[in-house]
């Protein structure tokens, strides 16, 4: 439920687009939804987890740049430049020591440490190329055609992404649950 709310703003950003063929408007309706969504998760948690604050900060600075000097070019470099903090902070957490893929998983699934080393790894580069990806839709195609890639290329690619991280983890969990259940 969570992943389906935070990509409704994705979602009135397409419908908006689809509807006006405008991307101002398209992004005017996806930065008030942004802000929204914010507000009511601020509400209903009274807090924002860091990526909700980067999140917003992009569609704002991003957005606003966008409508404010009607230049698309902003709103198209937020995908890879949120991919790419995030990639970031995943490849600067394992440097320091730390994990943060597993700081936020490490509650729903235990998991060997290579294991997890190896996952952190495989999201950075695929956020790394997501944002590459994103960058060449925008340049090389039309506006309607980066549109539709935002929605349906970016989703599909993070669905099978996960897909296969999740066969991936799945052999894992099957040993942990053995070794627990012969103890």
């Amino acid at each position: 439920m969570k992943a389906v709310f935070e990509l409704l703003v994705v979602i009135l950003f397409f419908v908006t687009y689809v509807l006006t063929k405008n991307i101002i408007a398209a992004t005017a309706v996806a930065v008030a939804a942004g802000i929204i969504q914010a507000a009511f998760a601020w509400v209903k948690h009274r807090k924002l987890e860091t990526m909700q604050w980067v999140s917003l900060l992009l569609i704002v600075v991003l957005g606003g740049a966008t409508i404010v000097l009607k230049d698309a070019r902003f709103i198209m470099w937020k995908p890879s430049l949120l991919f790419w903090l995030m990639a970031l902070i995943l490849l600067v957490s394992l440097l320091m020591g730390k994990n943060a893929l597993k700081a936020v998983m490490g509650k729903e699934i235990a998991l060997p440490e290579k294991v997890w080393l190896k996952l952190t790894a495989a999201w950075a580069v695929f956020l790394l190329l997501l944002g590459v990806v994103n960058l060449w839709v925008a340049y090389q195609f039309t506006e309607a055609q980066w549109v539709n890639y935002k929605l349906f290329g970016t989703t599909g690619l993070l669905i099978i992404f996960v897909i296969v991280q999740t066969v991936y983890i799945s052999r894992f969990v099957e040993k942990e649950v053995s070794i627990k259940e012969e103890q």
